[in-house]
């Protein structure tokens, strides 16, 4: 064997990358002192991209195709070489393999929670998680700015600084929406393009963009979300009438679940209740007709009327509650204006004292003259 076939054979003829991860971003190709073959043949795959390095300048980009590593393929190169003819010598550079598909299935969350001002709770906070996608779409700009010199570079390197530019801008997105809390299910399509919109301008610095981003959550804190689920079963039980037999069924239920709790005044509150319910339901439920009163039988009393409380706004700060006949001390004593910011259950935000008629009552009323005058 010549010399001149010992050194043909010492360098590789095709140069190319094939991944078997699914998380590598940047693999550089190993070649003992990064020496490159002249007229080697280069393979970009799809869903790939080809970085040359010389001397530590970036040079040539080649996106998917085949190429013979020549003069007329590496116009960047064989200027830095200052190749005016054919050369045939092996070069040395080193080559960066840059995967350009999406990685997906990213996970991002909210470590703390979110502190934002909801038309209908006042300040709350919240939580969310969700996932994203990322996608290189500049390979030299990704390589200059975050790969530098690393030989294998993954998405778990990035993907700490991708997540706290998606908090950073959801906090500030969703804070200036206004959506109600309750409303954001309902948008979190719209919600999640905005913000793939606002962090891709940050990452464009870096090369890459964000093709997609999901909300896949939004929680609140858990004592707003089990005031929530007691509304909601108000709202179910329907009046005042019905909630109460709800309220007796859980009570018994609960001590029928623990007999242990209190002996038999367990087991006897739980039957006392089955009692009243078996009673109740008898008269205005489905065998009305076969255990209905007596003509004769006065109809029972509607119940009583329930009062409404009120919370006040004071300095950012929420106070109550306080019956109506409080705030008419309060209002007498000056502790309250019109102005104040009134609220309770079943009004639409937060209003004035003067714009609700119950209360604005409290600052019409003035004393008869005195004896005497």
């Amino acid at each position: 064997m010549g010399i001149f076939d010992f050194l043909s054979g010492e360098f590789i003829d095709v140069i190319h990358w094939t991944d078997d991860t699914r998380d590598t971003m940047v693999w550089r190709f190993e070649r003992h002192g990064h020496e490159i073959k002249y007229g080697a043949k280069l393979t970009v795959r799809e869903g790939q991209a080809a970085v040359f390095v010389h001397e530590g300048q970036l040079a040539d980009v080649f996106t998917p195709g085949l190429y013979m590593l020549e003069t007329n393929n590496m116009p960047i190169m064989t200027t830095l070489q200052h190749w005016d003819h054919g050369f045939k010598s092996p070069f040395k550079s080193e080559i960066y393999f840059v995967n350009t598909t999406r990685f997906t299935d990213l996970k991002w969350g909210t470590k703390n929670p979110i502190m934002l001002r909801d038309p209908e709770f006042g300040p709350t906070r919240i939580r969310a998680f969700g996932t994203y996608t990322i996608r290189v779409t500049d390979p030299a700009r990704f390589m200059q700015e975050i790969v530098g010199t690393d030989g294998e570079f993954t998405m778990d390197e990035i993907s700490f600084q991708i997540r706290n530019i998606i908090v950073q801008e959801f906090s500030r997105v969703i804070a200036g929406s206004g959506i109600p809390v309750l409303d954001m299910a309902a948008n979190t399509a719209d919600l999640g393009k905005l913000i793939a919109a606002e962090v891709s301008k940050t990452l464009e610095g870096y090369g890459l963009t964000m093709p997609e981003f999901y909300i896949e959550n939004i929680s609140l804190p858990p004592a707003v979300e089990a005031a929530l689920d007691k509304r909601t079963s108000m709202g179910l039980a329907g009046d005042l009438g019905r909630f109460t037999q709800y309220s007796a069924a859980e009570a018994m239920t609960s001590a029928a679940s623990n007999p242990s709790g209190g002996g038999g005044m367990g087991a006897g509150l739980g039957m006392g209740m089955g009692m009243a319910m078996a009673n109740q339901m008898s008269q205005a439920g489905p065998w009305g007709a076969a255990h209905a009163p007596s003509p004769a039988a006065s109809p029972a009393p509607p119940p009583p009327p329930v009062e409404h409380v009120w919370h006040i706004a004071e300095n950012g700060a929420t106070k109550g509650p306080f019956s109506k006949a409080a705030l008419g001390r309060m209002a007498a004593a000056g502790e309250i204006t019109r102005d104040t910011h009134v609220w309770t259950a079943g009004q639409d935000g937060w209003l004035k004292a003067e714009d609700v008629q119950e209360l604005a009552q409290l600052f019409t009323v003035l004393p008869p003259p005195p004896p005497g005058a």
